[in-house]
Protein backbone atom coordinates (compact mmCIF):
# COMPACT_ATOMS: atom_id res chain seq x y z
CA UNK A 1 0.00 0.00 0.00
CA UNK A 2 1.40 3.43 -0.91
CA UNK A 3 2.54 5.49 2.08
CA UNK A 4 0.23 8.40 1.17
CA UNK A 5 -2.83 6.12 1.15
CA UNK A 6 -1.89 4.63 4.50
CA UNK A 7 -1.61 8.14 6.02
CA UNK A 8 -5.02 9.12 4.63
CA UNK A 9 -6.68 6.02 6.09
CA UNK A 10 -5.03 6.63 9.47
CA UNK A 11 -6.31 10.22 9.44
CA UNK A 12 -9.84 9.08 8.58
CA UNK A 13 -9.78 6.71 11.56
CA UNK A 14 -8.34 9.37 13.89
CA UNK A 15 -10.83 12.17 13.20
CA UNK A 16 -13.95 10.37 14.58
CA UNK A 17 -12.00 9.36 17.69
CA UNK A 18 -10.83 12.93 18.25
CA UNK A 19 -14.37 14.26 17.77
CA UNK A 20 -15.67 11.77 20.34
CA UNK A 21 -13.06 12.93 22.86
CA UNK A 22 -14.08 16.55 22.31
CA UNK A 23 -17.75 15.73 22.89
CA UNK A 24 -16.97 13.79 26.07
CA UNK A 25 -14.93 16.75 27.36
CA UNK A 26 -17.76 19.16 26.52
CA UNK A 27 -20.22 17.08 28.60
CA UNK A 28 -17.89 16.78 31.59
CA UNK A 29 -19.09 18.82 34.62
CA UNK A 30 -16.92 21.84 35.43
CA UNK A 31 -14.81 20.90 38.44
CA UNK A 32 -14.01 24.52 39.35
CA UNK A 33 -16.00 27.76 39.11
CA UNK A 34 -15.48 29.87 36.01
CA UNK A 35 -13.82 33.30 36.35
CA UNK A 36 -15.92 36.41 36.95
CA UNK A 37 -18.27 36.96 34.02
CA UNK A 38 -18.02 40.09 31.91
CA UNK A 39 -20.61 42.79 32.53
CA UNK A 40 -23.78 41.66 30.70
CA UNK A 41 -25.75 43.98 28.45
CA UNK A 42 -28.64 43.99 30.92
CA UNK A 43 -26.31 45.63 33.48
CA UNK A 44 -24.71 48.23 31.21
CA UNK A 45 -26.47 51.13 33.00
CA UNK A 46 -26.11 49.74 36.51
CA UNK A 47 -23.16 50.22 38.86
CA UNK A 48 -21.37 47.26 40.40
CA UNK A 49 -22.47 47.20 44.05
CA UNK A 50 -21.16 43.80 45.14
CA UNK A 51 -18.28 41.58 44.00
CA UNK A 52 -17.09 38.64 46.09
CA UNK A 53 -14.71 35.74 45.40
CA UNK A 54 -14.53 34.56 49.05
CA UNK A 55 -10.74 34.47 49.13
CA UNK A 56 -10.63 34.83 52.92
CA UNK A 57 -11.32 32.83 56.07
CA UNK A 58 -14.62 34.34 57.26
CA UNK A 59 -18.11 34.99 55.85
CA UNK A 60 -17.47 38.72 55.59
CA UNK A 61 -20.65 40.69 54.87
CA UNK A 62 -22.87 37.60 54.53
CA UNK A 63 -25.36 36.98 57.32
CA UNK A 64 -26.73 33.40 57.38
CA UNK A 65 -29.97 32.17 58.88
CA UNK A 66 -27.77 29.70 60.79
CA UNK A 67 -24.06 30.50 61.04
CA UNK A 68 -23.18 26.87 61.83
CA UNK A 69 -24.44 25.77 58.40
CA UNK A 70 -22.10 28.06 56.45
CA UNK A 71 -18.34 28.37 56.09
CA UNK A 72 -15.58 29.27 53.66
CA UNK A 73 -14.26 26.08 52.07
CA UNK A 74 -11.21 25.40 49.95
CA UNK A 75 -11.96 23.89 46.55
CA UNK A 76 -8.57 23.10 45.08
CA UNK A 77 -6.69 26.40 45.04
CA UNK A 78 -9.96 28.31 45.27
CA UNK A 79 -12.18 29.33 48.20
CA UNK A 80 -15.98 29.26 48.03
CA UNK A 81 -18.98 30.08 50.18
CA UNK A 82 -20.21 26.70 51.38
CA UNK A 83 -23.62 25.88 52.81
CA UNK A 84 -22.44 22.49 54.01
CA UNK A 85 -25.35 21.32 56.14
CA UNK A 86 -29.01 22.00 56.91
CA UNK A 87 -29.74 25.15 58.88
CA UNK A 88 -31.36 25.12 62.29
CA UNK A 89 -33.87 27.74 61.21
CA UNK A 90 -37.65 27.83 60.95
CA UNK A 91 -38.97 30.63 58.72
CA UNK A 92 -42.17 32.40 59.79
CA UNK A 93 -43.95 31.01 56.71
CA UNK A 94 -43.07 28.21 54.30
CA UNK A 95 -39.97 29.37 52.40
CA UNK A 96 -36.27 28.42 52.06
CA UNK A 97 -34.59 27.24 55.26
CA UNK A 98 -31.02 27.96 54.21
CA UNK A 99 -30.06 31.50 53.24
CA UNK A 100 -27.01 33.72 53.53
CA UNK A 101 -28.07 37.36 53.18
CA UNK A 102 -25.83 40.16 51.97
CA UNK A 103 -25.65 42.92 54.55
CA UNK A 104 -26.15 46.54 53.47
CA UNK A 105 -27.52 45.67 50.00
CA UNK A 106 -30.87 47.20 49.05
CA UNK A 107 -31.42 47.46 45.31
CA UNK A 108 -34.24 48.11 42.86
CA UNK A 109 -33.22 47.06 39.33
CA UNK A 110 -30.35 44.58 39.38
CA UNK A 111 -28.43 41.83 37.64
CA UNK A 112 -27.06 39.07 39.86
CA UNK A 113 -24.35 36.82 38.41
CA UNK A 114 -22.93 33.83 40.32
CA UNK A 115 -21.18 30.49 39.94
CA UNK A 116 -23.01 27.69 41.79
CA UNK A 117 -22.38 24.07 42.75
CA UNK A 118 -25.15 21.79 44.02
CA UNK A 119 -23.68 19.37 46.57
CA UNK A 120 -26.91 17.70 47.68
CA UNK A 121 -28.19 14.27 46.77
CA UNK A 122 -29.70 13.73 43.34
CA UNK A 123 -33.51 13.63 43.57
CA UNK A 124 -36.53 15.45 42.13
CA UNK A 125 -36.29 18.53 44.35
CA UNK A 126 -32.49 18.88 44.30
CA UNK A 127 -32.13 22.65 44.45
CA UNK A 128 -30.37 25.90 45.08
CA UNK A 129 -32.23 29.15 45.82
CA UNK A 130 -31.68 32.89 45.33
CA UNK A 131 -33.64 35.47 47.32
CA UNK A 132 -34.17 39.09 46.27
CA UNK A 133 -36.49 42.01 46.92
CA UNK A 134 -36.27 40.98 50.56
CA UNK A 135 -38.16 43.22 53.00
CA UNK A 136 -38.05 40.84 55.95
CA UNK A 137 -38.27 37.10 56.65
CA UNK A 138 -41.89 36.95 55.47
CA UNK A 139 -41.75 39.22 52.40
CA UNK A 140 -39.43 38.55 49.46
CA UNK A 141 -39.04 36.79 46.13
CA UNK A 142 -36.90 33.75 45.50
CA UNK A 143 -35.84 31.57 42.62
CA UNK A 144 -35.90 27.83 43.19
CA UNK A 145 -33.71 25.94 40.72
CA UNK A 146 -35.07 22.44 41.20
CA UNK A 147 -34.25 19.34 39.20
CA UNK A 148 -37.90 18.62 38.36
CA UNK A 149 -40.61 21.26 38.03
CA UNK A 150 -43.85 20.98 39.98
CA UNK A 151 -46.05 23.49 41.88
CA UNK A 152 -43.36 23.83 44.57
CA UNK A 153 -40.14 23.40 42.61
CA UNK A 154 -38.15 24.96 39.77
CA UNK A 155 -39.97 28.26 39.66
CA UNK A 156 -39.99 31.90 40.72
CA UNK A 157 -41.85 32.35 44.01
CA UNK A 158 -43.17 35.19 46.10
CA UNK A 159 -43.38 35.06 49.90
CA UNK A 160 -45.92 37.70 50.95
CA UNK A 161 -46.83 37.04 54.56
CA UNK A 162 -47.96 33.53 53.68
CA UNK A 163 -46.41 30.31 52.30
CA UNK A 164 -44.61 30.80 48.99
CA UNK A 165 -46.61 30.99 45.75
CA UNK A 166 -45.25 30.30 42.28
CA UNK A 167 -45.49 33.29 39.93
CA UNK A 168 -43.49 32.02 36.93
CA UNK A 169 -45.15 32.59 33.58
CA UNK A 170 -42.64 30.46 31.69
CA UNK A 171 -40.19 27.89 33.05
CA UNK A 172 -38.32 24.79 31.99
CA UNK A 173 -39.30 21.29 33.03
CA UNK A 174 -36.37 21.20 35.39
CA UNK A 175 -32.83 22.35 36.14
CA UNK A 176 -30.18 19.99 34.72
CA UNK A 177 -27.99 19.73 37.79
CA UNK A 178 -24.68 17.88 37.59
CA UNK A 179 -21.99 17.48 40.22
CA UNK A 180 -20.02 20.34 38.66
CA UNK A 181 -20.22 24.12 38.66
CA UNK A 182 -22.88 26.12 36.81
CA UNK A 183 -23.54 29.74 35.87
CA UNK A 184 -26.67 31.50 37.16
CA UNK A 185 -27.89 34.99 36.30
CA UNK A 186 -31.01 36.82 37.53
CA UNK A 187 -32.27 40.01 35.88
CA UNK A 188 -34.81 42.26 37.61
CA UNK A 189 -36.46 45.49 36.42
CA UNK A 190 -39.06 46.88 38.80
CA UNK A 191 -40.93 49.27 36.46
CA UNK A 192 -42.45 46.43 34.45
CA UNK A 193 -41.93 43.81 37.17
CA UNK A 194 -39.69 41.66 34.97
CA UNK A 195 -37.80 38.74 36.52
CA UNK A 196 -35.62 36.56 34.29
CA UNK A 197 -33.53 33.60 35.38
CA UNK A 198 -30.71 32.10 33.29
CA UNK A 199 -28.94 28.79 33.90
CA UNK A 200 -25.73 28.18 31.91
CA UNK A 201 -27.38 29.49 28.71
CA UNK A 202 -27.18 33.27 29.05
CA UNK A 203 -29.21 33.90 25.88
CA UNK A 204 -32.46 32.09 26.70
CA UNK A 205 -34.10 32.47 30.13
CA UNK A 206 -34.99 29.31 32.01
CA UNK A 207 -37.76 31.17 33.87
CA UNK A 208 -39.67 34.42 33.45
CA UNK A 209 -42.18 36.28 35.63
CA UNK A 210 -43.63 39.75 36.16
CA UNK A 211 -44.51 41.08 39.61
CA UNK A 212 -44.36 44.57 41.12
CA UNK A 213 -45.29 44.17 44.78
CA UNK A 214 -41.68 44.45 46.10
CA UNK A 215 -39.81 47.19 44.25
CA UNK A 216 -36.55 46.91 46.18
CA UNK A 217 -34.84 44.82 48.82
CA UNK A 218 -31.94 42.63 49.84
CA UNK A 219 -30.50 39.52 48.23
CA UNK A 220 -29.55 36.10 49.51
CA UNK A 221 -28.14 32.73 48.43
CA UNK A 222 -28.82 29.21 49.64
CA UNK A 223 -31.19 26.30 49.20
CA UNK A 224 -34.61 25.21 50.31
CA UNK A 225 -33.46 22.08 52.11
CA UNK A 226 -30.28 20.93 50.32
CA UNK A 227 -26.63 22.03 50.31
CA UNK A 228 -24.46 23.94 47.85
CA UNK A 229 -21.51 26.20 47.17
CA UNK A 230 -21.28 29.69 45.65
CA UNK A 231 -18.50 31.74 44.12
CA UNK A 232 -17.63 34.65 41.80
CA UNK A 233 -20.65 36.70 42.84
CA UNK A 234 -21.31 40.00 41.09
CA UNK A 235 -24.29 42.27 41.64
CA UNK A 236 -24.96 45.28 39.46
CA UNK A 237 -27.82 47.31 40.84
CA UNK A 238 -29.56 50.61 41.45
CA UNK A 239 -29.47 51.50 45.13
CA UNK A 240 -32.83 52.07 46.77
CA UNK A 241 -33.25 55.69 47.80
CA UNK A 242 -34.51 55.71 51.37
CA UNK A 243 -37.09 58.36 52.19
Amino acid sequence: MPASQSKRESLVRFIPCFAALVLVGADRPASTPAPFAERPKAAERLPLVLKDDFERDDLGDWEPTDAKAWKITRSGENRVLDQHRASDYKPPVRSPFNLALSRNVDVTDFVLDVQVHSTGRDYGHRDLCFAFGRQDASHFYYVHLGKEADPHANSIFVVDGQPRVSIAEDRTKGTPWTDGWHHVRIVRTVKDGLIQVFFDDMERPAMTAHDTRFTHGGIGLGSFDDTGQFDQIQLWGAAHARK
